[in-house]
């Protein structure tokens, strides 16, 4: 089994919803991807998010740690052969229109903070969205 490191970030606008992005045609979650080789948790996050929702200000709110999970399947099942550990952090924007640049993602959307469990894919993506939402509203 393959593992490997990812980094991303929860982005929130001035109304406080979350950019979610699309992988592939069914896959809802966090704008977030690969460490290039020589690249640090933050450069790669900020990198995977410009690509994956066009967004450019951002402004680094605080380091929301990692969690573990296997690369995700369209239905939100585990794919095996890769083990990621992914690092968060959170964001702020001031920027309100979302515009992928990675064709791998063809849609991003803001969805309201009560709304994101429900629409993320992937139950390891949940788990950890709900287990940061207090520090989300402490901010």
């Amino acid at each position: 089994m393959l593992e490997t490191a990812s980094a991303g970030g929860i982005v929130l606008n001035a109304k406080g919803n979350v950019a979610l992005v699309l992988n592939g045609p069914t896959f809802w979650g966090f704008p977030k991807g690969h460490l290039d080789p020589g690249e640090d948790a933050f450069t790669a996050a900020c990198r995977e998010i410009t690509e994956e929702t066009g967004l450019t200000h951002l402004t680094l709110i605080k380091d929301l740690g990692s969690y573990q999970r296997y690369k995700g399947t369209p239905d939100g099942g585990d794919d095996m052969s890769e083990f990621k550990t992914i690092y968060m952090f959170l964001f702020s924007t001031d920027e309100e229109k979302l515009k992928p640049i990675d064709p791998s993602n063809p849609d991003a959307q803001w969805v309201m903070s009560g709304q994101v469990a429900a629409k993320l894919t992937n139950g390891k993506d949940r788990e950890f969205f709900e287990s940061i939402v207090p520090q989300l509203r402490q901010e």
